[in-house]
């Protein structure tokens, strides 16, 4: 049965400059079974309730600016999936979280970015999940917890944020082996929590978390863990570190 996972998935040159990230990822997407298909969720789709992609052939969708023109010419032409976009609804809808189907959802880069390192052929359908990212980690968990019987159905579920995300405190110049303390120390504290399964903290990390608000000043980079998390097993660290001193690029795997 395959994991699922929560991917750091850092800024979109990760697609062009992959550091260290990029071999992890696809070294860990060599390492499972390939999958059927792929059910994502991303922090870059924000939504009031649930919605999931249901294209069959969603765009790449390049969601930023004052990147170069290389990286506006990247393509990720994976296919979607409409028949497992309706199972993917059903499964909620049957846990008591409906959702809504969304025929023209095109990839943003939290999900192309990744998956483009991980999947390079683009040859495995992908199906995005939105996140209602007002409704906080147990809304998250429970989608992850709905939608886990399809990791037994041969299906990667992946929440795609970051281990800490605040953008306005990064340092450009910073190298690889550069941590900055605050963001070093929430990531630990997570890591800790996760790997004693201390759900309580977890949800009320922004509480009980040092630095919580300063490495996440908004939270939805964060919530694509619980649904990795909710989704999954024994927890596990496939990957850690650190770009711009305090942007995380952790990658966990649950199961």
């Amino acid at each position: 049965m395959l994991p699922s996972l929560f991917i750091s998935h850092g800024s979109p040159m990760l697609a062009l400059e992959p550091g260290a990230s990029g071999p992890a990822l696809r070294r860990l997407a060599e390492q499972l079974p390939r999958p059927k298909a792929v059910v994502l969720v991303s922090a870059h789709w924000e939504s009031r309730g649930l919605l999931v992609a249901s294209g069959a052939q969603p765009q790449t969708w390049h969601d930023f600016g004052g990147f170069p023109a290389a990286l506006f010419a990247v393509q990720y032409p994976a296919p979607g999936d409409p028949s497992l976009a309706a199972r993917v609804a059903q499964h909620l809808s049957d846990a008591g979280l409906p959702a809504q189907l969304d025929p023209e959802r095109p990839f943003d880069h939290g999900a192309w970015v990744p998956l483009s390192l991980m999947y390079p052929a683009a040859d495995i359908p992908v199906v995005q999940v939105s996140l209602p990212s007002h409704l906080g980690p147990e809304l998250q968990h429970a989608v992850g917890q709905a939608l886990a019987p399809l990791r037994e159905q041969g299906i990667l579920l992946i929440g795609s944020g970051s281990i800490t995300h605040n953008l306005r405190e990064l340092e450009w110049r910073a190298g690889p082996e550069k941590a900055t303390p605050w963001a070093l120390e929430f990531r630990d504290w997570m890591v800790s929590k996760l790997a004693s399964n201390d759900e309580g903290a977890l949800h009320d990390y922004r509480r009980q978390a040092p630095h919580a608000v300063r490495n996440h000043p908004s939270d939805e980079h964060l919530l694509p863990l619980f649904f990795a998390r909710g989704a999954g097993g024994a927890f596990a660290v496939a990957h850690q570190g650190f770009t711009l001193g305090a942007l995380g690029m952790d990658i966990y795997r649950f199961g």
